[in-house]
């Protein structure tokens, strides 16, 4: 099935703006990761504190799940969002196979992530601020994604349930809210103080 009318605008703007900020934080992190491999004792940018760095991520073996930093995967991967948001902003109409390839790549993305978070939280012990940047704006994205898979009808026809998850777009800020909740929650109940960690390097 086809992209529907009107244009999703707010979506398509919002993929530009993620992808963006998605694409930065990964090449922040690559250029954090060249830095290991030149020197390994190096003092990194993103290294805060003992428990906000980005260091212990790159060096460990979940900072390389597929044999190479991951940091490559959103150099690359940010790039498939960024080019649907412009192409829907233009009028582009896809089909809905190409909607259901997107959506397993969006959701890909958004399990390694919730992977990486319970590695960051309850293995490294740490939290990434780079990897941070990635979780704030790949969560929105995918509950979006979800939401417009739906009305669409790339995921069901009936019109009903299209309606109702076209309504249920303004809810997304809510719960991308509630999901970042529960991140400060499961770091606070492992011992990580994230709130107060940042108050310290923001105020000193």
């Amino acid at each position: 099935m086809s992209e529907q009318r009107p244009r999703p605008v707010v979506y398509a703007v919002w993929l530009i703006i993620a992808s963006v900020i998605g694409w930065f934080a990964a090449f922040q992190l690559t250029v954090e990761k060249f830095a290991l491999l030149q020197d390994p004792d190096a003092a990194l940018s993103c290294d805060l504190s003992a428990f906000i760095q980005c260091g212990k991520n790159l060096g460990s073996w979940q900072g390389e799940v597929f044999g190479f930093p991951n940091p490559l995967l959103g150099l690359t991967g940010w790039m498939a969002p960024l080019v649907v948001g412009v192409a829907l902003l233009s009028g582009a109409r896809f089909a809905r196979w190409f909607w259901a390839l997107f959506g397993v790549g969006i959701t890909f993305a958004f399990g390694f992530v919730c992977w990486l978070i319970s590695q960051s939280i309850y293995d490294l012990i740490v939290l990434c601020p780079w990897c941070m940047v990635t979780w704030a704006v790949t969560i929105p994205t995918f509950f979006a994604t979800m939401l417009h898979l739906t009305r669409n009808g790339t995921f069901t026809s009936s019109v009903k349930a299209q309606e109702r998850a076209d309504k249920l777009m303004v809810w997304v800020p809510l719960a991308t809210v509630v999901a970042y909740a529960i991140i400060i929650v499961m770091a606070q109940a492992k011992g990580i103080d994230f709130l107060g960690e940042m108050t310290r390097i923001v105020f000193g």
